[in-house]
């Protein structure tokens, strides 16, 4: 790097924002222990009080990116869905169903994620609960998402840079930039995602980064603070194409309690619930709240080209058909 992290820190204090590029060295600086951890806590706090630019968050990206492993899959069009988390709702995996869903469907998906931060259960812990087995080996993971439509990408496997950071996160114990970095570090870099975040500040920020990456993208948020579609009143949709906010009626679906989308106790309830709404066994609602998500994502595949009421078809059909059932099946046997 050519300035010094003083340097950097002095600009900071006077509130000037970094270019894309200064962050992407920061970053690869971070990974060769090139600064004391004095340093980086000061730069976190002084980003998450000022508030992250795009670009600043675009350089973390490449950084993260260029220091880790990539998951080249030998398939041209796929989707990831995943949520910023943090909502503190404690919702069952939602995210994570929602891509066995559309898989069910016919598409292709590219599911990247992790333990659970803030919740009962990450999407790490109810993929590993049914005995897969996590791997970066690129011949596996193009055989998953070839015969079964997905695959799964566990982040620490992938991202060595957030390692190096872990300790810093873990004793700052408030959100910072890599809370940010998570949704968009995918490794197979996918060329279309459904995200949801937890807030409309959040909505703004990504909307204007998944313009920059050029890539066909929705981004929901529940007004009443989920960070997915929670039917448990209006929501906002933003894609390539519209910005709009949605009741649930005008999917043809119904508003529902907040109890109705809790994760349960423990990993192992958790877990059970996933299980029932792929056998089309769940309550009412949480299957209705799998379809909405996973309606949009199917949208965003089509590049808004089908209406989202066939699109909510096309998800209860995955589910009540037993094609998302068999998907999930056929991935566990192909990752055991």
């Amino acid at each position: 790097m050519t300035q010094t992290m003083k340097d950097i820190l002095n600009r900071m204090l006077n509130h000037e924002e970094l270019t894309r590029e200064e962050t992407k060295d920061i970053l690869i600086g971070i990974t060769k222990s090139e600064f004391p951890n004095e340093q980086i806590t000061a730069l976190l706090t002084g980003l998450q009080m000022r508030g992250i630019t795009v670009d600043e968050l675009l350089g973390f990206r490449d950084g993260i990116l260029e220091t880790g492993v990539p998951a080249l899959l030998d398939c041209d069009r796929y989707i990831d869905v995943v949520g910023t988390g943090g909502d503190r709702k404690n919702t069952f995996n939602i995210s994570t169903t929602s891509c066995f869903v559309i898989a069910g469907a016919g598409y292709k998906v590219a599911k990247h994620g992790n333990y659970a931060a803030t919740s009962t259960s990450g999407a790490s812990n109810v993929i590993q609960r049914h005995g897969i087995r996590f791997t970066d080996d690129i011949g596996q993971l193009n055989r998953s998402i070839n015969e079964c439509g997905i695959v799964y990408l566990h982040a620490q496997l992938f991202a060595k840079a957030m390692k190096f950071v872990g300790p810093i996160r873990k004793a700052l114990q408030f959100p910072t930039i890599f809370n940010l970095l998570g949704p968009i570090v995918n490794p197979s870099q996918p060329r279309c995602q459904l995200l949801g975040v937890a807030n409309l500040d959040q909505m703004r920020l990504y909307n204007n980064v998944y313009q920059k990456i050029g890539i066909d993208y929705g981004i929901v948020n529940s007004i009443d603070g989920y960070d997915e579609i929670s039917l448990t009143g209006d929501f906002k949709v933003t894609t390539n194409d519209y910005e709009r906010i949605f009741k649930p009626q005008d999917l043809g679906l119904h508003v529902i309690k907040p109890e109705e989308l809790a994760a349960g106790a423990d990993e192992e309830e958790a877990a059970a619930i996933f299980d029932s709404v792929l056998d089309n066994t769940c309550l009412p609602g949480q299957k209705e709240v799998v379809v909405a998500n996973a309606a949009f994502g199917i949208q965003v595949l089509e590049k808004g080209k089908k209406g989202i009421e066939e699109c909510v078809a096309m998800a209860r059909e995955s589910i009540e058909s037993g094609k998302a059932k068999a998907t999930f099946r056929k991935f566990v046997e192909l990752n055991s």
